[in-house]
């Protein structure tokens, strides 16, 4: 289960109690990626739950310090992820580069390959420090998925941002099931904003080659990437919400 939330502990809450969430049965939590609007409620989680010890799957580059440099010569360090205090809320961290498997058969694509001529990460104002310095960070290294294999239709796959690149989180999702055939994409792609906006185009035409049944872009992707998609795959494109349940079930024996 991907349970990446920036909401706040009161806010986690008040919104698992409304969508009838037994957070208590939670077997483990997996973060896609270390910025800190994914993990604003990570401690609200820990009190819902009432017990300690709850697996939570980082990449071990998920505690880097990150900024924004602004125009202006200005500059926004984010917050940092402290595994102390992750710990210290009931968490057991567990740091993986590479894939990994929950129970059910979901895998954890741990760090994503970057392979495709057309996703180059984030702009020039991301930047990781880097013991000495601040450097241009592009690639949120830290970024990853989760893939399910639905028998007989193909690979479910849920993004937290999609800072690697759809098309690099897909194809490297393929490469390490085998499985060729793409089912459902939900999550965020990260196509907003002018420096994102040449990326729409290529990941549109891949995501028509690959012909998902359902494609559900959620909160970075953006209004123009949106349109886009809706335009260009309107059986498969479905209107992100809160508290959506998709059904996807394998063929009935028997059944082609």
């Amino acid at each position: 289960m991907l349970f990446d939330t920036g909401a706040s502990p009161d806010a986690l809450a008040v919104n698992a109690e409304r969508l009838g969430i037994d957070v208590g049965g939670l077997q483990g939590v997996v973060l896609s990626h270390g910025h800190f609007d994914h993990a604003g409620g990570f401690d609200g989680l820990a009190r819902l739950r009432g017990r300690s010890g709850l697996p939570l799957t980082v990449h071990p580059a998920v505690w880097t310090r990150r900024r924004l440099e602004l125009p202006a010569g200005q500059s926004l360090e984010m917050p940092t992820l402290s595994r102390g205090a992750l710990e210290r809320e009931g968490f057991e961290v567990i740091e993986r580069r590479q894939p990994s498997l929950l129970a059910g058969g979901t895998l954890i694509t741990g760090e994503v390959d970057r392979v495709t001529e057309f996703e180059h990460g984030m702009p020039q104002a991301h930047q990781a420090w880097d013991g000495n310095g601040w450097r241009h960070d592009p690639a949120v290294i830290d970024d990853q998925a989760l893939v399910i294999n639905v028998r007989g239709r193909g690979l479910v796959i849920i993004t937290g941002c999609g800072h690697a690149g759809v098309v690099n989180i897909i194809r490297h999702a393929m490469r390490l099931t085998g499985v060729t055939e793409l089912l459902a994409l939900i999550g965020g792609f990260h196509l907003s904003g002018p420096a994102f906006e040449p990326v729409i185009g290529p990941t549109v035409a891949a995501l028509i080659e690959l012909a998902p049944e359902l494609i559900v872009p959620g909160h970075c992707t953006g209004w123009r990437a949106q349109h886009t998609l809706a335009a260009a795959l309107p059986d498969a494109w479905v209107q992100t919400s809160v508290g959506t349940t998709y059904t996807l079930s394998a063929p009935q024996a028997g059944v082609a």
